[in-house]
């Protein structure tokens, strides 16, 4: 794979530590600037939206942009708006920071995911696409415990700090190594604005956005959850959260890695063989959190399962808009984060119900259940990546 793989996939693990550590520093945030613990929650949220929103305006409004241009100015202004965020005082204004770097972060996300597809041969699509995302699973298992550690011994603030530092040498990579002018594209019959917004329009592409998005939001339904598991269900110190997230990200980066491999010529065997084995995994889990050497051993093979699926998901989603070739990469992030932001939603409502904190693990096999109900029927439609054949 080529460095700039790598010099991207450094920025997404910034990103990614940046919207994942929050969880752990919300009641640091919320004291420091005298706002509720559940206020202080409204910056997820807002990041979250923000990335459903900017992924496709964003990409539009570069679409025309060189690359390096594109995703120098995205990451500048992401470590900007954190460098804003780390000196501020005012809540709205943290809360302004956060629109902005996700704004930031879609496009980046955007133009990256469409870079990298462009920087490989066709038939390696997976493979790079795999490579950019196991940034995100990297996040995971290093960037959020570091964050968290980071902020408990010298304040959020220094998490902010830390994170605006990381995109440093992500741009000066950047700014070496992706080539100053635009990417040729093929030829697509056509690709203006219009036309890539009416690829939205084809059922195959909808299919797999939305599949990627149930599937991402079983995953983080439970992940956001995943610390009263641990402290509750299965009865362990606070020390063991770090433990059982970092099992899940590196679970996570196997699956992204396996998964890199196969999503290109073989998406069809990780959709059938990877979704049941997801769909048993997650209310397994929760029938098993109360026992800690079964709770690790599930965390892992579920973070792995999760990111299989789901990074093959979005991989068919960059095939399915080949169409729509400046703004297929905003059509994977926007489903991406619709899953991510709706998932925690889903999960939360389950844990004033008579399941407790395992709720949301039972919620994961729900929406998993889903995506499999809607796929299997459909798995050579997704499998092949062709318009024609769903409507044969």
């Amino acid at each position: 794979m080529p460095l700039p793989l790598y010099l991207l996939a450094l920025a997404v693990f910034a990103m990614g530590t940046s919207e994942f550590m929050l969880a752990g520093l919300l009641p640091d945030i919320a004291s420091d600037l005298d706002v509720a613990v559940g206020t202080a929650g409204t910056l997820t949220s807002a990041f979250a939206v923000g990335m459903v929103i900017g992924a496709p305006l964003v990409a539009a409004l570069a679409r025309n942009w060189p690359r390096r241009s594109s995703l120098l100015g995205f990451i500048l202004t992401f470590a900007a708006a954190h460098a804003v965020g780390a000196l501020t005082t005012s809540f709205p204004v943290l809360f302004a920071t956060r629109v902005v770097a996700a704004l930031a972060n879609a496009g980046f996300l955007a133009v990256a995911l469409t870079a990298a597809a462009t920087l490989v041969p066709p038939d390696k699509k997976g493979r790079a696409l795999a490579v950019l995302l196991s940034g995100t699973t990297v996040a995971t298992i290093a960037g959020v415990p570091g964050g968290s550690v980071l902020g408990t011994v010298l304040g959020w603030r220094a998490a902010f700090w830390a994170v605006a530092a990381l995109c440093l040498p992500a741009a000066l990579g950047i700014l070496k190594a992706i080539p100053a002018g635009r990417v040729k594209q093929e030829p697509t019959g056509g690709t203006a604005l219009q036309a890539e917004l009416a690829q939205l329009t084809r059922p195959p592409l909808i299919l797999v956005m939305l599949l990627g998005a149930l599937v991402n939001a079983a995953t983080f339904g439970s992940f956001t959850f995943l610390a009263p598991v641990v402290t509750d269900a299965a009865g362990l110190g606070e020390l063991w959260i770090s433990v059982v997230l970092v099992l899940f990200g590196a679970g996570s980066l196997a699956g992204v890695t396996i998964a890199g491999r196969l999503s290109d010529q073989r998406p069809g065997l990780v959709i059938a063989v990877g979704g049941p084995l997801l769909l048993i995994g997650w209310p397994t889990l929760a029938a098993l959190a109360d026992k800690p050497v079964a709770l690790f051993a599930l965390v892992f093979v579920q973070g792995a399962l999760s990111f299989a699926l789901g990074s093959t998901l979005i991989t068919r989603v960059i095939y399915e808009a080949a169409g729509a070739p400046t703004m297929a990469g905003s059509y994977a992030t926007a489903a991406l984060n619709v899953g991510a932001a709706v998932g925690p939603l889903i999960a939360a409502t389950t844990l004033s119900t008579a399941v407790g904190n395992i709720g949301p693990l039972w919620s994961s096999g729900f929406l998993v259940a889903v995506a499999l109900l809607i796929a299997l029927p459909l798995r050579t439609v997704i499998a092949a990546g062709r318009s024609a054949e769903v409507l044969q």
